[in-house]
């Protein structure tokens, strides 16, 4: 191999900044959340994906620029509006839906 040649390079198996670590957990929250939805108490499971909008979005308010990663889609007040009107609209709908009887 001669100078000119880059080194092979591994595949990362880790995300390159803290909001790749704070996106993974708000995928694995809602992956847990949907399954409860089908599953279980839907409820609980789209109240849990709400909850894990609104840590998202708590999260992308408070790391620096340079460490959003995958958090990062527009501006920073963008994308806390966005994350937490998801999640309280989540939320609310939960606790709000009645009963349907029959089903």
């Amino acid at each position: 191999m001669t100078s000119s040649e880059p080194a092979p390079q591994t595949p990362r198996r880790r995300p390159s900044t803290f909001g790749g670590v704070i996106y993974l957990v708000t995928v694995g929250v809602t992956i847990v959340g949907l399954c409860l939805v089908a599953f279980g108490p839907w409820r609980r499971g789209i109240a849990l994906v709400g909850v894990g909008f609104l840590f998202a979005s708590g999260m992308r308010l408070v790391i620096h620029e340079d460490e959003a990663g995958m958090l990062r889609v527009r501006g920073r007040w963008f994308d806390v509006a966005a994350l937490a009107g998801a999640g309280v609209a989540l939320i609310v709908l939960a606790t709000n839906i009645p009963d349907q009887p029959g089903l």
